[in-house]
């Protein structure tokens, strides 16, 4: 079945969903190539909205409109999967007997686990690990892997990864 496009006295095909409202909804309509392109030239989602409720608005989507904690908040997602990421039930990762020390401090699991996960030795430089990680980000990216959820989680658990080496290597 053909929609016909929802302009006011066109009878021509439509082939295009313009939104009916600003909220993301799945409300839609359908519009001809031409009658699109006239929507879309004058579409502004921030149209009836203050200078006040558009930076909050912008502030909001950094986070994708969702609420954040602190890293180490306990109901934390990212410091829950951290925590159930790197433990090792089944000790795929067992300790070696001499394990390295970092500019005199010894590593932990989670250390371990972090440089594992990233596939760095454990004596890598900070160079070395910032090279990875955006090695490995363009590799796992949804973006570059068509949203496949896979990609995004293990994308997720390297970028935690990493967020921890760069927190034990400068302190940042």
């Amino acid at each position: 079945m053909e929609n016909i496009c929802d302009w006011e006295s066109c009878k021509e095909s439509g082939k295009f969903k313009a939104p009916l409202e600003k909220d993301n909804s799945k409300n839609y309509r359908w519009l001809c190539e031409e009658h699109i392109k006239l929507f879309n030239k004058n579409w502004n989602y921030f149209d009836g909205m203050d200078q006040n409720e558009i930076e909050n608005f912008l502030k909001s989507d950094l986070t994708w409109h969702r609420p954040t904690q602190k890293f180490g908040s306990s109901d934390n997602f990212f410091s829950i999967l951290w925590t159930n990421a790197l433990n090792d039930k089944f000790n795929f990762f067992k300790q070696e007997k001499n394990i390295n020390n970092l500019n005199g401090r010894k590593l932990n699991a989670k250390d371990i686990d972090a440089y594992r996960i990233m596939g760095l030795e454990l004596n890598s430089s900070w160079p070395v690990v910032k090279k990875r990680f955006k090695t490995l980000v363009k590799k796992f990216h949804p973006d570059r892997n068509a949203g496949n959820k896979r990609f995004e989680d293990k994308l997720k658990i390297i970028t935690l990864a990493y967020s921890h080496l760069k927190l034990m290597m400068i302190g940042k």
